[in-house]
């Protein structure tokens, strides 16, 4: 049995996705304060869908009953967010994840794979970020996150759980949220784009992402539930393709993809944000395989393509 929290977001879905079409039993935890139920619509019937909180101990508690490993993807995500509002983001990412482990070693679970964040390192000099610079982190989001990592590895100290932290690089794909004030900027571009409004580009635009096609994601996700324990065991791992893309840049293939002809407008620098990430990604490789094979233009193709068709329908619905 495979618990995901945050089954409902961006990320759990497709990992939900993934573990049902091989054939493994699913339980979703999620509490749709951001996560969305359409996202689960395709598995009605064919995963045990629980709506609970990370902040509810004895909800928690129960979701792990019987759950031999954990896709722990569920937090109150966005460094705006936590900037705007830390105590929500602080209650649900560090106490919500503390439940988990909590649940998870009463249960007698046999593994947590933990969403990690590469904000971690911060505007430190140095670059491909590698798993042994010291962590940075810069606002609250990132803080909590580093907070879930140093739990994680607390617990497989101390009491032997197996936990393996995955710090993502800016991971995109369908089902990202577009249209929220905190949404990541590739799902944002592309809703404006599409509906003839101009995006801003907070910054120069020169700032660099390692950004992430969402099957990368999962497919890290997969190997680090079944890796050795001797590998994988207690460490953290970035979850990158290894390649730096810049927002103009970005902006630019976007606009060819959509045939958008305008040029973006520009905002100032937003509080907390990290200016340039790029990832190392040998030490994934190394552990447990991990080789990204949905690079940034492609990447960028398909998540264009469903965004056409999930916006044609909202059309539809609408007229």
């Amino acid at each position: 049995m495979y618990l995901i929290t945050g089954a409902a977001g961006f990320i759990g879905s497709h990992l939900a996705d993934a573990l049902v079409a091989r054939g493994d039993e699913v339980r979703a935890l999620d509490n749709f304060a951001t996560g969305r139920r359409e996202n689960l619509a395709s598995l009605h019937g064919r995963i045990d869908l629980r709506e609970v909180d990370l902040r509810d101990a004895d909800g928690v508690r129960e979701a792990c009953e019987g759950v031999d490993f954990i896709l722990h993807e569920g937090a109150l995500p966005s460094v705006p967010r936590s900037v705007k509002e830390p105590r929500p983001s602080h209650e649900t990412n560090i106490d919500g994840t503390f439940n988990l482990l909590e649940g998870a070693r009463a249960a007698g679970v046999k593994r947590v794979v933990y969403a990690a964040s590469s904000s971690a390192y911060g505007n430190q000099p140095g670059f491909p970020r590698t798993e042994g610079m010291t962590p940075q982190p810069i606002a609250p989001y990132p803080v909590q996150k580093l907070a879930g990592e140093l739990y994680m590895q607390s617990y497989w100290r101390v009491y032997g759980l197996e936990t393996v932290c995955l710090r993502y690089f800016n991971i995109f794909g369908p089902r990202q949220v577009p249209d929220s004030p905190y949404s990541g900027v590739m799902a944002r571009f592309i809703l404006q784009m599409m509906r003839e409004e101009r995006p801003v580009i907070f910054g120069d635009g020169e700032q660099g992402r390692d950004f992430t096609y969402v099957a990368n994601a999962v497919q890290a996700n997969l190997l680090a539930l079944s890796a050795p324990a001797e590998n994988v065991a207690g460490r953290v791992f970035n979850v990158a393709c290894g390649e730096r893309h810049t927002l103009n840049e970005t902006y630019r293939v976007l606009a060819h993809l959509l045939e958008y002809p305008h040029p973006p407008q520009y905002g100032p620098d937003r509080a907390g944000d990290v200016r340039d990430s790029l990832a190392d990604v040998s030490a994934a490789r190394e552990a447990m395989g991990y080789a990204p094979d949905v690079g940034f233009e492609e990447g960028l193709r398909r998540t264009v393509a469903w965004y056409r068709d999930e916006f044609a329908a909202e059309k539809k619905a609408e007229q």
